[in-house]
């Protein structure tokens, strides 16, 4: 049973679709699912999802609540107060996705890195896990985490895409790490794939980013070219390969992971 500790459940794409969404998941032996959350409005409408669904699919969502770097300039003096308020959620077991992005810059440095370090705040206060997102930001993302290191619990950098050094900075830190279909991309993934071996398995976890991100490795590939988490079991068995270690070992440890940091 593998959890994928990434999904954009509350994306458009999967708004007809939802229930068929999970029971493929379940046919597919992935039967946890982190819902991300981010901003206020998709971290309200990923626990509306996490209620919804409840009742036909028991033990299955969960939700992170936090604010995108690109939407970091949205923040104002109300929504950490409604982020706390949120975190009452019995389903809510992760602060973010939040972190640093200056590949886009869709919202100022000076806003991402307040926003990142308000949330961080927020979850060494309240004890629980960080959902992390990083891009082209590695070392100010790190200078940052040193800083508040001995302050919170544990945190995901999720959907790594970064180079060796930034991997060991980040492993360095006592950091957990999230793989997703970038590792099976023929293109951009060929560093990605050289570095899969070096990540301790009590620090890897497995996700589908759903809908983005779909796995190249499918064969044939979805018509639709949406990602969504019945496809993890590629994600798997591409790290599997990548490490000459079988597929149910790495399924195991890496839903172990999980289901230790989140708490579910």
């Amino acid at each position: 049973m593998m959890v994928d500790i990434g999904v954009n459940l509350s994306n458009n794409q999967f708004r007809d679709d939802i229930e068929g969404v999970l029971s493929r998941a379940k046919q597919a032996s992935v039967n946890k699912l982190v819902l991300t959350g981010t901003s206020l409005e998709a971290s309200q409408a990923v626990i509306e999802l996490c209620d919804k669904f409840d009742a036909a699919y028991p033990d299955m969502l969960y939700a992170t609540v936090g604010i995108h770097p690109h939407d970091a300039d949205q923040l104002d003096a109300n929504s950490l107060p409604q982020l706390r308020a949120l975190t009452e959620h019995s389903k809510v077991v992760a602060i973010g996705e939040t972190g640093l992005d200056f590949h886009r810059n869709l919202s100022p440095p000076s806003d991402q890195i307040r926003a990142f370090e308000n949330q961080l705040e927020l979850a060494a206060e309240l004890r629980m896990p960080l959902f992390m997102h990083e891009r082209d930001a590695a070392r100010r993302q790190l200078e940052i985490l040193r800083a508040y290191r001995d302050h919170f619990t544990q945190g995901v950098i999720h959907c790594f895409t970064g180079d060796r050094n930034t991997l060991f900075n980040y492993l360095d830190l006592d950091l957990h790490i999230g793989i997703t279909g970038w590792v099976c991309d023929e293109r951009r993934g060929l560093e990605l794939q050289k570095l899969i071996a070096n990540i301790p398995l009590d620090r890897l976890m497995v996700e589908t980013d759903a809908p983005y991100l779909l796995p190249r490795t499918i064969e044939p590939p979805p018509t639709t070219r949406r990602n969504e988490p019945c496809y993890l079991p590629w994600i798997v068995e591409m790290i599997s390969s990548l490490r000459n270690e079988p597929v149910e070992s790495v399924a195991e440890a890496t839903s172990k992971t999980a289901r230790i940091f989140f708490n579910i």
